[in-house]
């Protein structure tokens, strides 16, 4: 019977999925959020708002725009906001 390597094997050239400062990662926001807490609220609240803001301006469409937008905002604003130079 062989020895065989049990998990993942690292090499050079593939990138480290566990680097925390990969800017899309759940890690990195979840990091980013805990340091910033007023935002992290102003974030809860537009997620939950932008969906009914858009059922009043334009119906079932709107939602639909209201959660993509709102999904996008929450995801994007730790990449933005490193960006802007914090």
């Amino acid at each position: 019977m062989t020895d065989r390597a049990v998990g993942f094997v690292y090499t050079p050239g593939m990138p480290d999925r566990s680097d925390s400062a990969a800017p899309f990662s759940a890690e990195a926001r979840r990091t980013f959020y805990e340091g910033h807490r007023s935002l992290a609220l102003f974030m809860i609240l537009i997620v939950f708002v932008a969906p009914f803001a858009g059922l009043y301006v334009a119906g079932l469409l709107g939602v639909v725009l209201g959660v993509l937008i709102s999904g996008a905002a929450y995801v994007l604003t730790p990449c933005l906001w490193k960006w802007n130079g914090d």
